[in-house]
């Protein structure tokens, strides 16, 4: 390699040692040294923050071993029937990824449905109560198949076609001619107009679930008297229903189970009698 003179090398220690030369390195040099300096200072950082979070991680999968550890002990100790499975329920939690049937969260939900179901099989109390009535005779069971008349003039028969209605989700039409009968039996005015209007949003509205089957002419009739109800306004609402009842689910109910298991059982009874 070819060698400078010295007035060549002097030359050049002049020219850098300008204030102007000074200022066109120096910065770089700095900037250099200030990104190493920032690189170092993040890498220490980010393993600290690394060392920090299994740390933290550690602590808080500790806690939840606790936690977990006191449920199944409670849960343990307040069901004594489970003892035989075991420590599985000790491992469980809502938090792990599998589903566990010895989950204590899982034990504790199946406790909380055991009221729901319970009064979800009450609801049958919210229904209208069965009419008193004895046990009917053979007699009176055989007459119901003579026609429809003689079923509904007994509580037993409008019993037994209203437990046969239900079956085919028409129970609505029974309840709604049982409550025109009490309509008609009322005298009170202020009585009346209160039944009435209960009548007609439970069973005339539109609106209404239990609403049934009418034409539009009756419809128009019951509206209009509606202003000042009487203690028969649904008197041709009544007779409407009474002969859909007759002509649609009578039959079947005749050949139903329903009345085929009553007309056994009570020839049985009067057998052995």
């Amino acid at each position: 390699m070819t060698r400078l003179s010295q007035d060549n090398q002097e030359c050049l220690q002049k020219h850098f040692r300008r204030p102007s030369m000074r200022k066109q390195f120096l910065p770089l040099q700095r900037a250099e040294a200030y990104n190493a300096n920032i690189h170092q200072t993040t890498e220490k950082e980010g393993a600290t923050e690394a060392a920090y979070d299994i740390k933290l991680m550690g602590s808080e999968r500790r806690e939840m071993q606790k936690r977990q550890m006191s449920a199944a002990q409670e849960t343990s100790d307040s069901l004594p029937g489970q003892h035989g499975v075991g420590n599985r329920g000790s491992n469980a939690c809502c938090f792990c990824w599998c589903c566990c049937c010895s989950c204590s969260c899982l034990t504790v939900r199946n406790q909380e449905q055991g009221p729901r179901r319970a009064s979800h099989e009450l609801r049958r109390d919210d229904l209208p109560t069965w009419e008193e009535s004895p046990t009917p005779t053979l007699e009176e069971v055989s007459a119901w198949a003579q026609s429809f008349d003689k079923l509904m003039l007994t509580p037993a028969g409008r019993n037994a076609f209203r437990e046969f209605l239900r079956t085919e989700f028409s129970e609505d039409n029974m309840l709604f001619w049982m409550a025109c009968e009490e309509l008609k039996k009322e005298a009170n005015k202020s009585i009346i107009e209160e039944k009435a209007r209960t009548i007609y949003e439970d069973y005339i509205s539109i609106l209404s679930p239990k609403e049934v089957s009418l034409d539009s002419r009756v419809r128009e009739v019951i509206n209009r008297n509606m202003v000042e109800p009487s203690q028969h306004i649904f008197d041709d609402a009544q007779l409407q229903i009474y002969t859909l009842m007759h002509r649609d689910s009578y039959p079947r109910f005749m050949n139903s189970a329903v009345y085929k298991d009553l007309l056994q059982s009570i020839s049985e009874k009067s057998v052995e009698t």
